[in-house]
């Protein structure tokens, strides 16, 4: 008589899970790269690589729940690469590209940056398996998310890039915004995702036409699309905090 088989969980990560871990790791080394093109000085290459991480960050998630290749492995390599990648990269390219001449104090303002981005997703996935969260729940980000802030934090040099302006390289600009955009990444305000738009029917072909124009225009004029996309983001915070308000209140009168 054969001993019964036991049921035993496999290790290790599933084959399907192999592709968006692969694309986050690729997220990291352009993060990485984004250094090294600072470190060279050629700012132009710096900034894009750190785009082209967030646009890889945003496709990982997504091919991961296509694909039903979540895992928590990949959960906790998405939150290390975001680490590096929209914390510590940004850092180090604003200190090389301004901070560094700020005496003393310049380079703490670079470690906030960095630090603050840890905090965030040290606190994301901590909360992960908690069920209360107002602001997931209503379908908005607790905070800035770690892209976001990367450019955010870059949003200087990306506009000196595209009007020359020299002012915007000075310390007395950079580093009260890399405070400001630090705070951001912490704060307990609550900010849009893309679960919580909505789009009617009859607008889903003009917002895919809308698209597609960003992203030409992102190819053909790639500063001033993002100088205008990273205000359009900022400008709509303090939208975004008053419309949680406004679901806040109708909660608490349905809950009456």
């Amino acid at each position: 008589m054969k001993a019964p088989v036991r049921d035993t969980p496999r290790r290790g990560i599933p084959l399907r899970a192999l592709i968006p871990n692969a694309i986050t790791a690729l997220a990291l080394c352009f993060g990485l790269t984004g250094v090294r093109f600072a470190i060279a000085g050629q700012w132009e290459q710096a900034v894009a690589a750190i785009v082209f991480a967030g646009i890889l960050d945003g496709m990982d998630g997504r091919i991961a729940r296509a694909l039903k290749g979540q895992s928590r492995f990949g959960a906790e390599l998405d939150s290390l690469s975001d680490v590096i990648a929209f914390g510590v990269s940004p850092a180090v390219v604003i200190y090389l590209w301004s901070l560094q001449y700020l005496p003393k104090v310049g380079w703490i303002f670079a470690l906030a940056h960095a630090v603050c981005a840890a905090l965030r997703l040290a606190r994301f996935n901590a909360n992960i398996d908690v069920e209360d969260q107002p602001h997931k729940s209503a379908g908005f980000l607790t905070g800035v998310p770690a892209p976001a802030g990367a450019g955010l934090a870059l949003l200087p040099l990306i506009l000196w890039m595209w009007t020359g302006i020299p002012e915007l390289r000075e310390v007395y600009v950079v580093a009260p915004w890399a405070a400001f955009v630090a705070f951001l990444l912490i704060s307990n305000l609550a900010t849009f995702s893309w679960t919580s738009l909505r789009l009617r029917s009859s607008m889903r072909l003009g917002a895919l036409v809308v698209i597609a124009l960003v992203g030409a225009a992102l190819v053909s004029a790639p500063w001033p699309t993002l100088s205008v996309v990273s205000i359009i983001y900022a400008l709509l915070i303090p939208f975004s905090i008053a419309s949680y308000r406004k679901v806040k209140r109708q909660r608490a009168a349905a809950a009456r």
